[in-house]
């Protein structure tokens, strides 16, 4: 955490920072993380959803399979990867999947065109001031998807994006649904 701050000051001071640092930076990668269930305490946390400011408790969405998607509109990735999330919400809403669009940015006026200029039509979230991103989801950089089982527990960990990643979130996304709710 302490080198997380760190490395937001240097970006302040240089006048480059943004509300989280990119994956997008040169060295460094993707990856993933599979997390085991057992362990995992459900997440409760709640964001308001844009535009309206209505609360939303990611407690409520317990019995569902939900992707996370942690996104922000300077984050090129993240225009490639929200339209095929949304097209996974497509697929598999009608068997339990929720996919929310979590955004970062500090000033929400460049949602809307964001929004546009992708087609996107996902539910988004704001988390101000990335409070959850960083304190209770440990976002590392953007995109960073995450999948919650029926309980609310994280078993998955995506961070940066690329299309050949999709095989391997469906087969997650299979695995939870396949999975009883409690």
């Amino acid at each position: 955490m302490r080198s997380f701050r760190l490395v937001l000051a240097a970006l302040a001071l240089s006048g480059c920072a943004r509300s989280m640092p990119s994956l997008t930076a040169p060295g460094l990668a993707a990856s993933s993380t599979a997390l085991e269930s057992s362990t995992a305490m459900p997440l409760d946390f709640t964001v308001k959803r844009y535009p309206g400011g209505e609360s939303h408790a990611i407690s409520s969405d317990r019995g569902s399979v939900v992707l996370l998607d942690v996104w922000a509109t300077w984050c090129e990735p993240c225009k490639d990867a929200l339209p095929m999330y949304q097209d996974l919400a497509k697929h598999y809403s009608a068997r339990g999947l929720k996919v929310y669009a979590l955004n970062v940015d500090e000033d929400t006026r460049a949602v809307a065109p964001f929004l546009e200029e992708t087609k996107v039509t996902l539910p988004v979230l704001l988390d101000a001031n990335a409070e959850v991103s960083e304190k209770v989801l440990r976002v590392r950089g953007m995109p960073t998807t995450v999948l919650l089982d029926r309980q609310g527990r994280v078993r998955y960990v995506h961070e940066g994006f690329a299309e050949e990643y999709l095989s391997k979130y469906q087969a997650e996304i299979e695995e939870l649904l396949a999975e009883p709710a409690k």
